[in-house]
Protein backbone atom coordinates (compact mmCIF):
# COMPACT_ATOMS: atom_id res chain seq x y z
CA UNK A 1 0.00 0.00 0.00
CA UNK A 2 1.54 3.30 -1.06
CA UNK A 3 1.14 5.73 2.06
CA UNK A 4 1.74 9.42 1.08
CA UNK A 5 1.88 11.65 4.26
CA UNK A 6 0.50 14.99 2.97
CA UNK A 7 1.25 18.23 5.38
CA UNK A 8 -1.15 21.06 4.91
CA UNK A 9 0.77 24.64 4.67
CA UNK A 10 -0.25 28.04 3.90
CA UNK A 11 1.56 31.42 5.08
CA UNK A 12 -1.89 33.17 5.06
CA UNK A 13 -2.02 32.74 8.99
CA UNK A 14 -3.70 35.82 10.96
CA UNK A 15 -2.34 35.45 14.09
CA UNK A 16 1.03 34.34 13.02
CA UNK A 17 1.72 34.83 9.49
CA UNK A 18 4.59 32.82 7.60
CA UNK A 19 4.78 30.65 10.38
CA UNK A 20 5.57 27.70 8.59
CA UNK A 21 8.82 29.37 7.19
CA UNK A 22 9.93 30.88 10.68
CA UNK A 23 13.52 29.27 11.60
CA UNK A 24 14.15 26.51 14.22
CA UNK A 25 17.88 25.98 14.52
CA UNK A 26 18.41 27.26 11.58
CA UNK A 27 16.02 25.30 9.51
CA UNK A 28 12.56 26.28 8.20
CA UNK A 29 9.47 24.94 10.68
CA UNK A 30 7.55 23.12 7.43
CA UNK A 31 11.50 21.56 6.91
CA UNK A 32 11.42 19.75 10.51
CA UNK A 33 8.28 18.66 9.88
CA UNK A 34 8.92 17.01 6.07
CA UNK A 35 11.80 15.41 8.32
CA UNK A 36 10.05 14.23 11.38
CA UNK A 37 7.65 12.83 9.01
CA UNK A 38 10.04 11.06 6.71
CA UNK A 39 11.75 9.52 9.43
CA UNK A 40 8.44 7.03 9.73
CA UNK A 41 9.25 3.81 8.29
CA UNK A 42 5.48 3.37 6.68
CA UNK A 43 5.53 6.49 5.22
CA UNK A 44 6.47 6.05 1.28
CA UNK A 45 6.52 9.39 0.52
CA UNK A 46 5.61 13.12 1.62
CA UNK A 47 4.28 15.94 -0.02
CA UNK A 48 3.59 19.48 1.08
CA UNK A 49 0.00 20.99 0.14
CA UNK A 50 0.26 24.66 -0.41
CA UNK A 51 -2.70 27.19 -1.70
CA UNK A 52 -2.83 28.80 -4.51
CA UNK A 53 -2.19 31.88 -3.32
CA UNK A 54 0.18 34.37 -4.58
CA UNK A 55 1.52 34.70 -1.17
CA UNK A 56 2.18 30.92 -0.72
CA UNK A 57 4.52 31.34 -3.63
CA UNK A 58 7.76 31.43 -1.21
CA UNK A 59 6.35 27.69 0.22
CA UNK A 60 6.82 26.50 -3.45
CA UNK A 61 10.63 28.24 -4.01
CA UNK A 62 11.23 26.19 -0.40
CA UNK A 63 9.56 23.07 -1.62
CA UNK A 64 11.71 23.24 -4.72
CA UNK A 65 15.10 24.26 -3.18
CA UNK A 66 14.62 21.40 -0.60
CA UNK A 67 13.36 18.68 -3.06
CA UNK A 68 10.20 18.31 -1.39
CA UNK A 69 7.65 16.86 -3.52
CA UNK A 70 4.69 19.89 -3.73
CA UNK A 71 0.98 20.55 -5.30
CA UNK A 72 -1.38 23.27 -4.73
CA UNK A 73 -4.91 23.82 -4.22
CA UNK A 74 -7.60 25.62 -3.23
CA UNK A 75 -7.36 27.49 -0.36
CA UNK A 76 -10.71 27.53 1.39
CA UNK A 77 -11.20 23.82 0.47
CA UNK A 78 -8.86 22.51 1.89
CA UNK A 79 -10.54 18.68 1.21
CA UNK A 80 -10.29 19.37 -2.39
CA UNK A 81 -6.20 20.36 -2.05
CA UNK A 82 -6.19 16.80 0.20
CA UNK A 83 -7.91 14.85 -2.25
CA UNK A 84 -6.25 16.05 -5.59
CA UNK A 85 -2.85 15.96 -3.74
CA UNK A 86 -3.62 12.45 -3.04
CA UNK A 87 -4.58 11.54 -6.75
CA UNK A 88 -1.27 13.34 -7.76
CA UNK A 89 0.67 11.36 -5.31
CA UNK A 90 -0.82 7.79 -6.12
CA UNK A 91 -1.84 7.35 -2.61
CA UNK A 92 -3.53 4.13 -1.46
CA UNK A 93 -3.76 5.37 2.07
CA UNK A 94 -3.37 9.15 3.17
CA UNK A 95 -2.01 10.49 5.94
CA UNK A 96 -2.99 14.18 7.08
CA UNK A 97 -0.14 16.61 9.19
CA UNK A 98 -0.70 20.66 9.43
CA UNK A 99 2.09 23.03 8.95
CA UNK A 100 1.48 23.88 12.69
CA UNK A 101 2.99 21.50 14.19
CA UNK A 102 6.32 21.18 14.24
CA UNK A 103 7.02 18.23 17.52
CA UNK A 104 4.77 15.79 15.33
CA UNK A 105 5.84 12.05 16.99
CA UNK A 106 7.02 9.95 14.17
CA UNK A 107 5.90 7.70 16.83
CA UNK A 108 2.39 8.61 16.93
CA UNK A 109 2.36 8.56 13.42
CA UNK A 110 3.49 5.13 13.13
CA UNK A 111 0.66 3.96 15.52
CA UNK A 112 -2.05 5.87 13.92
CA UNK A 113 -1.35 4.20 10.43
CA UNK A 114 -0.73 0.44 11.73
CA UNK A 115 -4.23 0.99 13.38
CA UNK A 116 -5.86 2.09 10.23
CA UNK A 117 -4.12 -1.01 8.21
CA UNK A 118 -4.44 -3.34 10.88
CA UNK A 119 -8.62 -2.63 11.16
CA UNK A 120 -9.21 -1.45 7.88
CA UNK A 121 -10.72 1.84 9.10
CA UNK A 122 -11.93 4.13 6.87
CA UNK A 123 -10.03 6.74 9.41
CA UNK A 124 -8.04 6.74 12.41
CA UNK A 125 -7.02 9.85 14.27
CA UNK A 126 -4.35 10.67 17.16
CA UNK A 127 -6.70 12.01 20.34
CA UNK A 128 -5.55 15.43 20.18
CA UNK A 129 -6.82 18.98 19.73
CA UNK A 130 -10.20 20.07 18.69
CA UNK A 131 -10.85 16.51 16.11
CA UNK A 132 -11.10 15.35 19.97
CA UNK A 133 -13.19 17.88 21.50
CA UNK A 134 -15.83 15.50 24.21
CA UNK A 135 -13.96 12.41 23.19
CA UNK A 136 -13.21 9.85 26.19
CA UNK A 137 -9.81 8.44 26.87
CA UNK A 138 -5.95 10.07 27.35
CA UNK A 139 -5.40 12.72 25.00
CA UNK A 140 -1.78 13.92 23.32
CA UNK A 141 -0.41 16.85 23.86
CA UNK A 142 -2.02 19.92 21.39
CA UNK A 143 0.20 19.99 18.55
CA UNK A 144 0.80 15.83 17.76
CA UNK A 145 -1.98 16.02 15.48
CA UNK A 146 -2.13 13.62 12.80
CA UNK A 147 -5.06 11.88 10.71
CA UNK A 148 -5.12 8.31 8.40
CA UNK A 149 -7.43 8.11 5.37
CA UNK A 150 -8.02 5.09 3.21
CA UNK A 151 -8.25 7.00 -0.69
CA UNK A 152 -11.71 5.37 -0.71
CA UNK A 153 -12.65 7.53 2.32
CA UNK A 154 -11.22 10.34 1.24
CA UNK A 155 -12.66 10.49 -1.80
CA UNK A 156 -16.06 9.88 -0.23
CA UNK A 157 -15.72 12.79 2.05
CA UNK A 158 -14.88 15.06 -0.93
CA UNK A 159 -18.16 14.27 -2.79
CA UNK A 160 -20.50 13.79 0.07
CA UNK A 161 -19.22 16.96 2.54
CA UNK A 162 -20.71 19.98 0.80
CA UNK A 163 -20.60 22.56 3.95
CA UNK A 164 -18.51 25.26 4.35
CA UNK A 165 -16.58 23.81 7.81
CA UNK A 166 -16.79 20.11 6.47
CA UNK A 167 -14.40 21.35 3.72
CA UNK A 168 -12.31 23.49 5.29
CA UNK A 169 -11.89 20.61 8.30
CA UNK A 170 -10.97 17.71 6.62
CA UNK A 171 -12.31 14.93 8.71
CA UNK A 172 -15.51 16.66 10.23
CA UNK A 173 -17.94 15.61 8.14
CA UNK A 174 -16.79 11.93 8.56
CA UNK A 175 -16.89 12.46 12.58
CA UNK A 176 -20.38 14.36 12.56
CA UNK A 177 -21.54 11.28 10.79
CA UNK A 178 -20.41 8.54 12.84
CA UNK A 179 -22.94 5.97 11.35
CA UNK A 180 -21.26 6.39 7.94
CA UNK A 181 -18.08 5.93 8.78
CA UNK A 182 -15.59 3.50 10.22
CA UNK A 183 -13.37 5.79 12.74
CA UNK A 184 -10.74 4.68 14.97
CA UNK A 185 -8.61 6.50 17.49
CA UNK A 186 -5.21 5.69 19.22
CA UNK A 187 -5.28 7.63 22.50
CA UNK A 188 -2.07 9.03 24.79
CA UNK A 189 -0.82 6.18 27.37
CA UNK A 190 -1.95 8.98 29.97
CA UNK A 191 -3.49 12.43 29.97
CA UNK A 192 -1.47 15.17 27.75
CA UNK A 193 -4.49 17.07 26.97
CA UNK A 194 -2.96 20.10 28.92
CA UNK A 195 0.28 20.76 26.55
CA UNK A 196 0.01 22.44 23.69
CA UNK A 197 2.66 22.04 21.32
CA UNK A 198 1.25 23.63 17.98
CA UNK A 199 2.02 26.87 16.98
CA UNK A 200 -0.74 29.53 16.34
CA UNK A 201 0.79 32.79 18.13
CA UNK A 202 4.08 33.87 18.99
CA UNK A 203 3.80 32.37 22.66
CA UNK A 204 3.62 29.44 21.03
CA UNK A 205 6.44 29.69 18.53
CA UNK A 206 9.03 30.73 21.59
CA UNK A 207 7.71 27.55 23.44
CA UNK A 208 7.87 25.20 20.63
CA UNK A 209 11.43 27.44 19.51
CA UNK A 210 12.80 26.90 23.20
CA UNK A 211 11.84 23.01 22.52
CA UNK A 212 14.03 22.56 19.60
CA UNK A 213 16.90 24.59 21.30
CA UNK A 214 16.59 21.86 23.95
CA UNK A 215 16.20 18.96 22.11
CA UNK A 216 17.29 18.96 18.60
CA UNK A 217 19.95 16.49 17.89
CA UNK A 218 19.40 16.67 13.57
CA UNK A 219 18.81 13.17 12.21
CA UNK A 220 17.93 12.20 15.81
CA UNK A 221 14.18 13.10 16.02
CA UNK A 222 13.27 14.03 19.71
CA UNK A 223 10.41 11.94 20.79
CA UNK A 224 7.37 13.14 22.90
CA UNK A 225 8.56 11.52 26.04
CA UNK A 226 11.29 13.59 25.74
CA UNK A 227 9.38 16.85 25.46
CA UNK A 228 7.52 16.10 28.48
CA UNK A 229 10.45 15.70 30.45
CA UNK A 230 12.27 18.97 29.58
CA UNK A 231 9.16 20.62 30.06
CA UNK A 232 8.97 19.30 33.39
CA UNK A 233 12.68 20.46 33.83
CA UNK A 234 11.84 23.61 32.90
CA UNK A 235 8.59 25.03 34.14
CA UNK A 236 9.16 28.46 32.33
CA UNK A 237 9.14 27.02 28.93
CA UNK A 238 5.83 25.20 29.89
CA UNK A 239 4.30 28.17 30.82
CA UNK A 240 5.09 30.56 27.94
CA UNK A 241 1.34 29.60 26.05
CA UNK A 242 -0.43 28.36 29.44
CA UNK A 243 -3.30 31.27 28.17
CA UNK A 244 -3.95 29.41 25.06
CA UNK A 245 -4.53 25.91 26.30
CA UNK A 246 -7.68 24.80 25.48
CA UNK A 247 -8.80 28.12 23.29
CA UNK A 248 -9.27 26.24 20.20
CA UNK A 249 -12.78 27.92 19.59
CA UNK A 250 -13.59 24.51 17.85
CA UNK A 251 -16.29 23.14 20.68
CA UNK A 252 -19.06 24.16 18.77
CA UNK A 253 -18.13 23.69 15.60
CA UNK A 254 -17.51 20.01 15.48
CA UNK A 255 -20.86 19.16 17.57
CA UNK A 256 -23.09 20.84 15.40
CA UNK A 257 -24.53 20.05 12.63
CA UNK A 258 -24.79 22.58 9.30
CA UNK A 259 -26.87 21.88 6.52
CA UNK A 260 -25.86 25.23 4.56
CA UNK A 261 -23.89 24.88 1.64
CA UNK A 262 -21.29 27.18 0.46
CA UNK A 263 -20.42 28.14 -3.45
CA UNK A 264 -16.74 26.75 -2.84
CA UNK A 265 -14.15 28.27 -5.29
CA UNK A 266 -12.35 24.75 -5.90
CA UNK A 267 -9.06 24.69 -7.41
CA UNK A 268 -8.22 21.75 -9.07
CA UNK A 269 -4.20 21.24 -10.21
CA UNK A 270 -3.92 20.45 -13.77
CA UNK A 271 -0.38 20.95 -14.76
CA UNK A 272 2.96 20.07 -13.71
CA UNK A 273 3.73 23.80 -11.99
CA UNK A 274 0.90 23.12 -9.70
CA UNK A 275 1.67 19.71 -8.46
CA UNK A 276 5.42 18.61 -8.44
CA UNK A 277 7.04 15.36 -7.50
CA UNK A 278 10.50 14.81 -6.76
CA UNK A 279 13.34 15.62 -8.99
CA UNK A 280 15.52 12.19 -9.54
CA UNK A 281 17.61 11.21 -7.19
CA UNK A 282 15.81 13.14 -4.56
Amino acid sequence: MHTVAIIQARLGSTRLPGKVLLPLCGKAMLWHIVQRVRAVPTVSDVCVAMTEHVRDWPIRIFCYAENIPYCVGSERDVLDRLYHAAIAMKADIVVRVTGDCPCVDPGVIAAVIEMQRQNSFDLVGAATGAGAVGVEGHHFPDGLDVECYSFACLARLWREAKALQDREHVSLYAVRNPDLFDIGRVFAPADYGHHRWTVDHAEDFQLVAAIYEGLYRGDSHFTMEEVLVYLKEHPEVYGLNRQYVGQEGYANLWGKHHDEIDDINAYHPETDDNCRPPRPGG
